[in-house]
């Protein structure tokens, strides 16, 4: 009798293993130039397996998280190389048992770069700073470590490589900023044939540097009368163009990835003073030399406060370079859209729930722009 009901249960069991599993076609089969196999299976989703392996350099920083999310959200194992450990604990948790590595490395280290990489099928650098310390410049880490990453990549035998620049990236640019990433893109270039370069504009997001500023520090926004240009695009918009890369066929090629509409900084804040309901600023607006030397005296904290290179990019308008959505299939979102959920902390308790009032859109060219709101 037992037996009898013992070989359904067992079938019963591995029927349902296999369902869990799900069915392998041809399309979850895909074969590198080197000759290996990314196999898929499972489900699509969080406990997936894409048969991808990649590497995400700079995981840690402001689009790497994001990045990092995206790609173990599609059941892809990552690799996050670390400096800090208290810098990557919140990224484990993003991926499946077993999907998020972290690797202790060194941008200054080829050996760990290379165990970093050795396993990959594609390798996104992501690192950079916005501010010189004196252990690491912009040139060491733009422009020496950028062309690092690629040349042991190279090596290794990865057979992508994707560079994250900036949109304003330019040789004969005032700031030291713009001038090493476009020298870096030339050295990855050269170092990985077939490299892809990607330049998006100025992000905005939860932990950003745009909105976030201009809701505490505003004063050193209304540099130049505000009339600066910029055309900020949604951080998480630059994340899924990247992962999306991860299943699309190498661009050899430079991406511009700017935010749809150019936008003033006085329309920006403008912006930030409607949703959180602060009387806009009325700090006088400091003359370039003035915030020059201001920003050099915050130069003595650890952590330096503002930086001399950063008041001159807040007079440079950002690139007109038109952008190349199509071919990372993204469609930007507008900042009106999303900056509420990245501001409203910032008003008081009695405005927390009051509506959303936008300003006026400034008219920058000949049409207006249109947001549907």
């Amino acid at each position: 009798m037992m037996g009898s009901m013992s070989a359904p249960s067992s079938l019963l069991r591995i029927q349902r293993a296999v369902n869990h599993q799900g069915k392998r076609a041809y399309h979850d089969l895909v074969t590198l130039p080197t000759k290996k196999p990314i196999v898929a299976q499972g489900p699509p989703g969080y406990s997936a397996v894409s048969g991808h392996v990649v590497t995400v350099f700079g995981c840690t920083g402001f689009l790497g998280r994001y990045l990092v999310s995206k790609l173990a959200r599609m059941g892809t194992q990552v690799i996050i190389p670390y400096r800090d450990e208290d810098e990557k604990r919140h990224l484990k948790p993003m991926g499946d048992l077993g999907q998020i590595v972290a690797m202790e490395w060194d941008i200054r280290n080829e050996n760990q770069i290379a165990e970093c990489v050795r396993h990959s099928d594609i390798v996104f650098n992501l690192v950079g700073r916005d501010y010189a310390t004196k252990n690491f410049d912009f040139a060491s880490v733009h422009v020496d470590g950028a062309e690092r990453i690629a040349r042991v990549t190279a090596q290794s035998g990865v057979p992508r490589f994707v560079h994250v620049s900036h949109l304003n990236a330019s040789a004969s640019s005032s700031s030291k900023l713009y001038q090493t990433k476009a020298e870096g893109e030339e050295r990855v270039t050269a170092a990985f044939e077939g490299a892809t370069i990607i330049r998006p504009g100025p992000l905005y997001g939860y932990e950003d540097k745009l909105l976030n500023n201009m809701a505490i520090w505003p004063i050193w926004w209304k540099l130049n009368n505000a009339k600066t240009t910029t055309r900020p695009v949604h951080v998480m918009d630059v994340a899924q163009a990247l992962a999306n890369l991860v299943h699309n066929p190498q661009l050899a090629r430079t991406i511009a990835l700017p935010g749809p509409s150019t936008l003033t900084y006085e329309y920006l804040l403008d912006l930030v003073s409607s949703l959180t309901y602060q009387p806009p600023s009325r700090a006088p607006v400091l003359p370039k030399t003035v915030a020059l030397a201001v920003a050099k005296l915050a130069q003595a904290p650890w952590w330096p406060l503002l930086s001399p290179d950063e008041v001159v990019r807040r007079y440079i308008d950002d690139a007109d370079t038109p952008g190349d959505w199509d071919a990372v299939g993204v469609t930007p979102s507008e900042i009106e859209q999303h900056a509420i959920q990245y501001v409203r902390r910032y008003r008081s308790a009695e405005n927390f729930s009051r509506p959303n009032v936008f300003p006026q859109r400034p008219i920058l060219t000949e049409e207006p722009y249109g947001l549907g709101f």
